[in-house]
């Protein structure tokens, strides 16, 4: 999206140098992603940074608001409340789509907004490794606020860990190692010393939370959250001590209830020219005339799923709960990213991290999600190149 250094970059580009960054990539923790990692991250012209940090604090007013809680109070499902709220969230994730006007000029509209971690050990290690092995310039950063990458790792260290022993602090998950996500995990480990550990494996003595390592017995103090509610109810099989509705004496860096207050629910609340028009259905007084230019999504759902791309008046109409789906107003993803066939379309997510007694999170990373299909999830981008996770330089 910068001409000069996206048409010098297309001009370099070699398919073995990317073979190689993804080989270095899968040696450095012993793991190759299963994602799709792109030929090149994203290079983002200041103007449409500006926009983005703008629209980002305006998402922001609205989210630490004195009366928020009381307004996402619905969100929370019975049943699925974990005790200890935190006064507000510890991270948050704002997905945008990049769009572009007649004039032919970017401006960026909201898809998602997520009070829960993105991969905010990963993100960093891949724009060290496009550094490594494509000639990124010096003056464009994937960090915010005048973060480089030590002051980046400080900050997340703070965070999560705190003043604990990095032993006591555990990333939870479902099955780590098999997550798609995996790869953040391992940065996580090997960078921070913090172990992933899948909820099976944690014991309870007590209000006291531990579990075994190399035969040894290992106190919880933090939980870094990552796990999902909706994954984890579908896992039926897996035998469980502790749930995330449990009281325990440690404390959450990612509270669960956050997963929920911040989340499809708080789109209808934004009232921003970066945001496209949302509805809760059960709110929803008349089916619009235009419905094809309207999305259906599930309130409680991850990764894409349950989603009507093309919504007819039959689908609002068969919803059972319509309080928990929201109508959203499309949004045209502009394919203005250069490539070797076709211009790939781009979503960029903005990571945020709210340290406790801040007044509000800051801006810190950023993740970004090429695509060439209808829509960014791996299954609109099958036999796809110059697509997938990468990262923004701004």
């Amino acid at each position: 999206m910068i001409p000069e250094l996206r048409q010098a970059f297309n001009a370099r580009f070699n398919s073995e140098t990317y073979q190689a960054f993804l080989d270095w990539i899968a040696g450095q923790y012993h793991h190759r992603p299963p994602f799709r990692i792109a030929e090149t991250p994203v290079f983002i012209p200041q103007y449409l940074k500006e926009q983005l940090e703008e629209a980002c604090e305006e998402l922001v007013d609205v989210i630490v608001r004195p009366d928020f809680k009381q307004l996402s109070e619905s969100a929370l499902v019975p049943g699925q409340i974990a005790p200890d709220e935190t006064a507000h969230t510890t991270f948050l994730v704002l997905d945008f789509g990049v769009c572009q006007d007649e004039n032919g000029r970017l401006y960026p509209q909201l898809i998602e907004a997520q009070g829960f971690p993105s991969l905010f050990f990963y993100q960093d290690f891949l724009a060290k490794a496009y550094r490594r092995f494509f000639d990124i310039p010096k003056e464009v950063h994937h960090h915010f606020g005048g973060l480089d990458s030590a002051a980046y790792h400080e900050l997340l260290r703070k965070v999560i860990i705190g003043d604990s022993d990095p032993e006591n602090v555990i990333l939870l998950e479902v099955q780590p190692e098999k997550q798609t996500t995996a790869i953040d995990f391992f940065v996580g480990k090997y960078d921070y010393g913090i172990e992933p550990v899948c909820i099976s494996r944690v014991r309870k003595s007590g209000r006291s939370l531990y579990y075994e390592r190399d035969g040894r017995r290992i106190d919880i103090h933090k939980i870094y959250n990552r796990v999902i509610f909706d994954e984890l109810l579908k896992r039926t099989d897996l035998a469980r001590e502790f749930d995330l509705t449990d009281e325990f004496d440690g404390q959450w860096v990612g509270h669960p209830n956050w997963f929920f207050r911040i989340s499809k629910h708080t789109l209808p609340l934004f009232k921003s020219k970066y945001v496209p028009e949302s509805h809760y259905l059960h709110q929803l007084h008349a089916i619009p005339d235009d419905l094809e230019h309207y999305v259906l999504k599930p309130l409680y759902s991850f990764a894409g799923s349950g989603v009507i791309i093309n919504v007819k008046p039959e689908d609002i109409t068969a919803v059972e709960h319509p309080e928990h789906y929201i109508l959203q107003r499309k949004v045209a993803y502009a394919p203005v990213i250069p490539t070797p066939d076709v211009p790939a379309k781009c979503e960029i997510r903005m990571l945020l991290i709210w340290e406790d007694n801040a007044p509000r999170p800051i801006l810190v990373n950023n993740l970004v999600r090429m695509s060439k299909g209808e829509m960014v999830g791996v299954r609109y981008n099958k036999d796809k190149e110059w697509v997938g996770g990468t990262i923004g330089f701004f």
